[in-house]
């Protein structure tokens, strides 16, 4: 891990989150806090006592079949034991009980496809067909205990395999349908996995993908490799493509369902029952299973989307556009919002398609007041203009959320006064697959919010920021996050490898779980996230923020997105390089030697202004796409193989791998170099 120190250097020069946070604060509608979930007290009911605080979230929104009498074991730290003697199914808890209490009817999902087909499930249609999927497994000798890959499409069937995963208390590992067959043979073997479910293909950009061959490819026998330890593969059929078809391995979902019964007795598992893994990047390039088990998952996902996004289960429509292969999908697409018994729009497909207005027509339609989205379809959105948006009735909207990284104040501010009418709150949500649910956000109805902050911690969540010392910070100082007490839906280890767990996360700062985020405090003492730290810069001895001086060059008019990286520099140790896409009107303005340097130093200077002469980019290279991952995520490191000059490494999760070859070739067009 990068040993870096971002208390020094940038931390004392003005940024454009200070300035924007001296002039601009949101206090919540005195009508909006009134009728808020939560409510300043929650704090002081967290800080009186903790563990009876989550003992007290665990037992009103989660059913325990067995209740549970120990809160929280530490003696085994850094691996917890929340409500280790409770029994309880997740299932259960995210469709019967709604049922149960007179609730069948409501609708759970509002799918719709990218070809427009749609489909309305209500919460008594859900249970019947996790009841039928869980009932196919166990005919396909999935027991409990049990490991089962899931690489599908954004479908209400990938909804429905994992609920019948956790209801026979088989943990998943949903692989996201953008992964190569090698990284899902990965997965597949370090899980020993003994069924996976996948489909035909899915529908992307108006045209139907394959899938099923990704599958095929990766358990075919490999030379060298371990035989799969695979027994059946489970295909939903959503394209009608061909496929190959594997004799005595491979079972079409719909038939598998259609012979099995509606009835299905939920396995009551113990809280500490691993639930799902979920992979993710390691440093060290193997990827990292993630391990959550059930009970105090749960409660977290259920306490944090009720209070967070404040929701009215009877009346909200909510909208989180994460794929269930990603964390997000998997806390506030799936457990969160069903065990709340919320309404929510499952979308298939992409925001631009069959046009760029896309989600806000689905917004208008399935009248959605709750979206949470990542910063990275907020300023697509932004560059694409306000018309578009403003062509269709989002007056539903109420609260709005943000995910994923970093929000830069000129896209959250866009993003109210857009998307939520200057009305609606923005929660910025900071957290990680790792912690399993949200853990720094502001709260409804309760917080000031501010654009770009994800402000304070959530009640009954213990987080700071310290530096090389682990000492904590004072206001207006920067360093490291930190999580200094355990929680409910934290991570159990890193599955099939607890030393790795320990080195990862709990090795930099003793007794603390280390985030990996750089981050700073106001003077308020609000956090403000500044990316990984491995994206703090060195140059010339000043720490500086990528994402800082991203928001900068964003703050300015002529600018649509950025990205921003450390090159290696024989004289500073590090030079700024910045990756631009110029606003449409403005779009040709870089076209020629003269307009190119002309656009350059204007945005080298406004970085100046904003931040210091220190950020000023050595190098900008006006581009016409960032290279991102099909989870919109920007691929830095391709950033960097660009500004160093060498060999651009593996493309192959971009969602559009000709970026990179549009990039290259614009190395040839004038830059920029800083000569102050």
């Amino acid at each position: 891990m990068t040993d870096t120190n971002p208390t020094s250097g940038s931390a004392s020069s003005p940024s454009l989150e200070n300035l924007l946070h001296e002039t601009r604060s949101f206090p919540p509608s005195a009508e909006f806090a009134a009728q808020a979930n939560a409510q300043a007290d929650l704090y002081e009911k967290a800080s009186a006592d903790r563990l009876e605080f989550w003992a007290g979230q665990a037992r009103e929104l989660v059913t325990w079949k067995t209740p549970f009498t120990e809160t929280l074991d530490w003696s085994g730290a850094p691996v917890a034991r929340w409500f280790a003697d409770g029994t309880l199914n997740a299932a259960y808890n995210a469709v019967d009980r709604h049922v149960e209490a007179g609730h069948g009817d409501r609708v759970a999902i509002h799918f719709e496809g990218e070809p427009g087909d749609t489909r309305t499930v209500t919460y008594a249609d859900l249970q019947q067909e996790v009841s039928r999927a869980a009932n196919a497994l166990t005919a396909l000798g999935v027991q409990t205990g049990d490991r089962v890959v899931i690489y599908l499409p954004m479908l209400v069937e990938s909804v429905v395999a994992m609920l019948a995963c956790a209801r026979i208390g088989a943990p998943h590992s949903v692989v996201f349908g953008g992964f190569s067959a090698d990284a899902l043979r990965s997965r597949v073997a370090d899980a020993e996995a003994t069924l996976v479910i996948t489909a035909d293909g899915g529908y992307r950009r108006g045209a139907p993908s394959a899938l099923k061959p990704a599958v095929d490819e990766a358990l075919a026998p490999k030379e060298g490799a371990d035989p799969t330890t695979v027994r059946k593969v489970l295909v939903v059929r959503r394209t009608e493509q061909d496929v190959d078809w594997v004799e005595g391995r491979d079972v079409w979902w719909h038939e598998a369902l259609a012979e099995a019964s509606d009835q299905h007795e939920p396995v009551a598992v113990e809280a500490e029952h691993p639930l799902f893994i979920l992979y993710t990047s390691g440093t060290t390039g193997k990827p990292k299973g993630i391990l959550h088990t059930t009970g105090g998952y749960l409660t977290q996902a259920a306490y944090t989307h009720r209070n967070v996004f404040d929701l009215k289960p009877e009346t909200d429509v909510y909208w989180c556009t994460a794929d269930v292969g990603w964390v997000t999908g998997h806390s506030y697409v799936v457990y969160g919002p069903l065990v709340n018994g919320a309404t929510q729009v499952l979308y298939e497909g992409t925001p631009d398609t069959p046009h760029r207005g896309r989600w806000w027509e689905l917004i208008e339609k399935y009248k959605v007041s709750i979206l949470y989205t990542a910063p990275t379809a907020i300023r697509t959105c932004m560059k694409w203009g306000d018309d578009i948006p403003g062509g269709f009735d989002l007056s539903s909207l109420r609260v709005l959320g943000s995910v994923g990284e970093p929000i830069n104040p000129e896209a959250w501010m866009w993003y109210r006064r857009v998307i939520g009418g200057d009305k609606a709150p923005i929660v910025d949500t900071w957290w990680q697959t790792e912690t399993g649910a949200i853990m720094i956000s502001p709260l409804p109805g309760v917080t000031a919010t501010k654009p770009g902050s994800a402000q304070v911690a959530l009640p009954g969540i213990a987080a700071t920021v310290v530096d090389d010392e682990a000492q904590p910070v004072p206001d207006g100082g920067g360093g490291y996050l930190v999580l200094t007490e355990p929680w409910p839906s934290m991570l159990r280890g890193i599955w099939g490898d607890l030393e790795r767990y320990k080195e990862t996360y709990w090795s930099r700062f003793e007794g603390l779980y280390f985030a990996g985020d750089g981050a700073k405090k106001d003077e308020d003492g609000d956090i403000w996230l500044l990316g990984r730290v491995d994206d703090v810069m060195n140059v010339s001895g000043h720490r500086l923020s990528t994402t800082e001086i991203e928001s900068a060059l964003v703050s300015h008019e002529i600018v649509a997105e950025a990205a921003v990286v450390g090159a290696a520099d024989d004289t500073t140790g590090q030079a700024v390089v910045a990756f631009v896409i110029l606003r449409g009107s403005h779009a040709g303005r870089a076209s020629t030697p003269e307009g190119a340097a002309e656009v350059q130093k204007e945005l080298r200077d406004h970085v100046g202004k904003e931040i210091g002469p220190i950020a000023k980019p050595k190098k900008i290279l006006v581009v016409p796409e960032l290279p991102k991952t099909r989870s919109g995520k920007i691929m830095r490191r391709l950033l960097r193989d660009v500004a160093e000059d060498r060999a651009v490494g593996d493309a192959t999760t971009l969602a559009d791998s000709s970026v990179m070859d549009l990039i290259t070739a614009g190395l040839a067009a004038p830059s920029a170099s800083s000569e102050d």
